[in-house]
């Protein structure tokens, strides 16, 4: 029997629940040795708590937040009315919702953090390859938070000190205190996630109903100042519903699903402290979609009435705010952004590339270590010129993420669900010569699949603002569609891959 295929023989060394969660056995010594430490080992069932209102207020923190702010702004940057803004991400959500369940279902059945459900499919050692990329990922996007948090310190201080420090000398094109803002946001950051998982859940539980209130009222600030919500609705579409449309409808798709494609693979960082299934699918499916959809219908609204009071839309939540001449208003909307940018950037971008660091050298590098690591990076990759621009944003950034991540999705999806009929073997995931050992670590079927539907994703994209042109310009009719095409050709490779050359057996 190769270790792809579905067995009714019990697993030794594990114990299923009959509500089907699994467990190592009970008084058994844990996996130990060099691919195994505290933090990547599988949460005893006892310590899996999270509910459905722990998901869902984990993701309407994280859906409520400025990065998604400005999704939503930019498609009207761009040339969207608020309909077809409100329609891609609507969309995009429900999409993106289905690899998130998928995935997400190893979470509470095993306990297992992404990394660790990862060599199931690419090897012991192979799961370093999509875990690194995830990390990186996430380093791009913890910078870009960071920045705008400091950003939201440095108008809030600028607003109480006043010019000495809103008008401080500059560096490198920015006042120094703006720089001493990003790193005072930067620390605090690094500070709650020192205190762990558990005080994440807490903050997620409080901060959710914040920012959705924060929303609110922003929303009727900018219709009052535009005479109405009557205005918010009149702006026009620049691109109509015709071919002018569609041609940015397909990239913004992508990039839109981009947004959560990083969390549609590692949820199980999360889930794995679930309950139960139907904690964690209920939880996500009314967090995720309905929260987007809300949130993405407010901030079009309100970037559509920056557009009627300023005559140009301003997709910066945090330079909007800075406009109001209300000293009360402005403090309330610069603490919003600083909440849901610690809501999402905490849980979405620290917590799982510390689990992928630790992933490399788990005997070196802690929970704690990777996302000191995490921290570092984001700061090397330079976030102010990622967000500087919303074409660059939307299409550059998000769409090769987007279709980046889709490949290891798919391979992810056809190995845990299709081949394995989501059955894994706990201890084998933490040792050397089982079943996910494949060939020295490396499952060569994943890394090809990967290889494969990575090229055809984002080898024919644009990457500009970062270089000009496309690597491979004969491809770029595939790369309005990138998410897409990477999930699909890597999942169909990886399953034919499978079915052609067998691993060798357990």
């Amino acid at each position: 029997m190769t270790d792809t295929a579905p067995s009714a023989i019990p697993i030794s060394g594990q114990v299923s629940l009959p509500d089907g969660r699994v467990e190592l056995t009970p008084g058994s010594p844990p996996p130990s040795g060099p691919y195994a430490n505290e933090d990547l080992l599988p949460v005893p069932v006892v310590k899996r708590t999270w509910t459905t209102y722990n998901f869902s207020a984990l993701w309407v923190g994280m859906a409520h937040n400025t990065a998604s702010w400005t999704l939503a702004s930019g498609l009207i940057a761009v040339g969207m009315d608020w309909k077809q803004a409100v329609f891609t991400i609507a969309l995009a959500n429900l999409i993106v919702l289905v690899p998130m369940l998928l995935t997400g279902h190893a979470g509470p059945k095993y306990g297992i953090p992404f990394p660790v459900f990862a060599r199931a499919s690419f090897g012991v050692r192979g799961a370093n390859l999509p875990a690194v990329v995830r990390a990186l990922v996430a380093c791009g996007w913890f910078g870009i938070q960071t920045w705008i948090g400091g950003e939201a310190i440095y108008f809030l201080a600028g607003k109480l000190i006043g010019d000495s420090w809103a008008n401080a000398s500059h560096i490198g094109g920015y006042a120094w205190t703006m720089w001493l803002s990003f790193a005072l946001f930067w620390v605090l950051q690094v500070a709650i996630i020192y205190r762990g998982m558990e005080t994440i859940r807490r903050f997620e539980n409080w901060a959710a109903p914040f920012v959705i209130v924060g929303a609110v009222v922003m929303l009727i600030w900018m219709s009052n100042k535009a005479g109405g919500l009557g205005p918010l609705f009149d702006q026009p579409s620049k691109l109509g519903w015709g071919g002018g449309f569609w041609k940015i409808f397909w990239p913004s798709l992508m990039g839109m699903i981009g947004f959560w494609s990083t969390l549609s693979l590692n949820i199980p960082d999360f889930t794995r402290y679930g309950k139960s299934q139907k904690a964690q699918t209920w939880g996500q499916a009314l967090g995720l979609p309905t929260t987007m959809t809300l949130f993405a219908f407010l901030s079009v609204l309100v970037t559509s009435g920056s557009q009627a009071v300023y005559g140009q839309p301003i997709w910066d939540p945090v330079q909007l705010a800075a406009k109001t001449d209300n000293v009360v208003g402005l403090l309330y909307a610069l603490v919003t952004v600083l909440v849901a940018t610690l809501s999402v950037n905490i849980a979405a971008n620290l917590v799982s590339p510390a689990f992928d660091f630790s992933n490399i050298a788990p005997r070196k590098i802690s929970f704690r270590t990777g996302a000191l690591i995490t921290s570092v990076l984001a700061v090397l990759i330079f976030p102010w010129k990622l967000y500087s621009d919303p074409q660059g944003y939307i299409f550059t950034w998000l769409g090769l993420v987007g279709g980046l991540l889709g490949t290891v999705a798919g391979i992810l999806v056809a190995d845990y669900w299709i081949l394995r009929r989501t059955r894994l073997d706990l201890t084998d995931l933490y040792r050397t010569g089982g079943r996910y050992w494949y060939d020295g670590g490396w499952n060569w079927r994943a890394v090809v699949a990967f290889l494969v539907g990575g090229i055809l994703a984002i080898g024919g994209a644009s990457f500009k603002p970062l270089i000009d042109g496309r690597p491979i310009p004969a491809l770029s009719s595939l790369a309005d569609y990138g998410w897409a095409v990477g999930l699909g050709t890597s999942l169909v490779l990886y399953l034919g891959l499978t079915t052609l050359v067998r691993p060798k057996e357990a």
